[in-house]
């Protein structure tokens, strides 16, 4: 019995065995992948975070004449785990981070940010909900004028309580709301 139950056992070890280096291979396979995504990704990233830098050096003076900004990475030598760092240089200022700009300051600034994104990757239209609310009189003429480089390319939906931004509109609708919790579209 000693024979047959030998037999059994060393069947059992090579089957076992097999799985074994089938699943250290698979294992291996698996690493391979994961090494080349991240790779191609973080290739990718670094592709796209370029681009994006360049059409935000080449807006923000649009925003701030005679200002420039630029983005960072907070870890530069490890791009999959870094975060990414708004520079900023308003005329007449010292070089900040966005964090210690005020609040028009950061407005516009994040404004040149997401047209750059949006510059990059274009979209048919483009939905605003009150992104004029903190701009001065100011910073709303030359808020609009970025409007006009979007708007070449995509519909612009805007919502705004900001007279500068209305005048500047091709169509204007009026919402309001006669009764409580009904909206009504009225002629402008």
């Amino acid at each position: 019995g000693a024979i047959e139950s030998f037999e059994e056992q060393k069947q059992r070890h090579d089957f076992l065995v097999q799985q074994k280096d089938d699943l250290v291979e698979a294992i291996e396979d698996l690493q391979r992948v994961i090494r080349k995504i991240n790779r191609i990704s973080q290739q990718l990233f670094l592709d796209m975070f370029d681009k994006i830098n360049e059409k935000f050096k080449a807006l923000f003076p649009r925003l701030f004449p005679g200002g420039e900004a630029w983005l960072e990475l907070t870890e530069a030598d490890s791009p999959m785990d870094t975060g990414v760092e708004l520079m900023i240089h308003p005329p007449g200022k010292k070089l900040s981070r966005l964090s210690l700009l005020s609040g028009g300051e950061k407005a516009l600034s994040a404004i040149a940010f997401i047209f750059s994104l949006f510059l990059i990757n274009p979209s048919s239209y483009c939905l605003l909900d009150e992104i004029d609310a903190p701009l001065d009189d100011a910073n709303i003429f030359r808020f609009n004028e970025l409007l006009k480089i979007i708007g070449k390319n995509a519909q612009i939906i805007m919502i705004t309580h900001n007279k500068r931004s209305m005048e500047f509109s091709d169509v204007l609708f009026g919402v309001t709301m006669g009764e409580s919790g009904v909206s009504r579209i009225v002629s402008v």
